[in-house]
């Protein structure tokens, strides 16, 4: 009888774990055929791994979107390897550079921290048009659907329609929302929010931000004074601080994503359009440039389509047929 359950459970727990891994696949299909096609068409015009075609692979990674330095980090890598012993073939310099990339986006993954008392205060903030808003409601779904009581918070007060749009995604994740009028005072309708999370013992508050005012000043100063807010009502908050990244706006995105660590305290990241793009490979240049981990990203529209970010999942999909 144990057997039966134990087997039973764990048919229940591969074709999610297929499911997972399907998405991840579908959603870096463009960049996965775009890389193969260019590492297939190097390793055509060559039996072994040799120094062109090192440097053909490193133009592969920089059109990506990995990066030049990344990318010439990992080809020097690679060709330290070469120098030692032999790369034999395309199924092994594969292998390698997924040991690369792999060991790139570890290198920055760690354990949010653990809060004691709710709730968790989680701020996402990123410039205008990055998917923030749908983001938040993306993510009190998936809280909530692991049996977490979210409460959504609207303090993007500056954006023409943003506290609608949100209404609408709390609406769709059965998550209540703290809102104002549209021109409010972000703070305030932020202190709202933290006194009836603590209310109500809610475990996660999700706070939408602004992602622009007049000027870059006035925004990370708005943004100072939102953690101020938070911090005055609870004292270790915010636990996370996301800063939205859209992956269609690749390397262009980055020096954007550099000026809210420096000001925000960001502390990981969520790359939304994902399957919109053959540059996925700007996840990896996320981690080695921002050093920071990536903790979520955006496969599609649909309210389900937020997943967790796993390296080896993101990276077995960017690289296998």
């Amino acid at each position: 009888m144990i057997q039966t359950l134990f087997g039973s459970l764990k048919e229940e727990e591969e074709p999610k774990k297929k499911g997972f891994l399907d998405r991840m696949r579908e959603a870096v299909s463009r960049t996965r055929e775009n890389l193969e096609e260019r590492i297939d068409s190097v390793l055509s015009l060559t039996r072994t791994v040799d120094e062109a075609a090192l440097e053909e692979l490193e133009m592969s990674l920089i059109a990506s979107d990995i990066g030049v330095n990344t990318a010439a980090e990992i080809v020097t890598t690679l060709r330290e390897r070469a120098k030692r012993q032999q790369i034999r073939d395309g199924a092994e310099l594969k292998d390698l550079l997924k040991t690369e990339l792999k060991a790139i986006l570890d290198e920055q993954q760690r354990t949010p921290r653990r809060v004691q008392t709710p709730p968790e205060v989680i701020l996402l903030v990123g410039v205008n048009g990055t998917g923030k808003t749908t983001t938040s409601g993306k993510l009190a779904a998936h809280l909530r659907a692991q049996g977490k009581t979210v409460l959504l918070c609207a303090a993007d007060t500056f954006r023409a329609a943003a506290i609608e749009q949100l209404e609408v995604w709390s609406q769709r994740s059965g998550v209540e929302l703290v809102k104002s009028r549209q021109g409010g005072d972000p703070s305030a309708v932020l202190f709202d929010s933290l006194n009836a999370a603590k209310a109500r013992s809610i475990d996660f508050l999700i706070v939408d931000t602004a992602g622009r005012l007049h000027t870059k000043n006035n925004l990370m100063a708005e943004l100072e004074k939102m953690r101020r807010t938070t911090q005055r009502l609870v004292p270790d908050a915010p636990h996370e601080v996301l800063l939205v990244m859209d992956a269609t706006t690749g390397q262009n995105g980055l020096q954007q994503a550099r000026l809210f660590t420096e000001s925000a305290g960001v502390t990981g990241i969520v790359i939304t359009k994902l399957d919109g793009t053959a540059k996925g490979g700007i996840a990896v240049a996320i981690a080695r440039e921002l050093k920071l981990p990536v903790r979520y990203v955006g496969v599609g529209e649909k309210i389900d389509d937020l997943l967790p970010f796993d390296s080896d999942a993101f990276v077995d999909s960017l690289l296998d047929k």
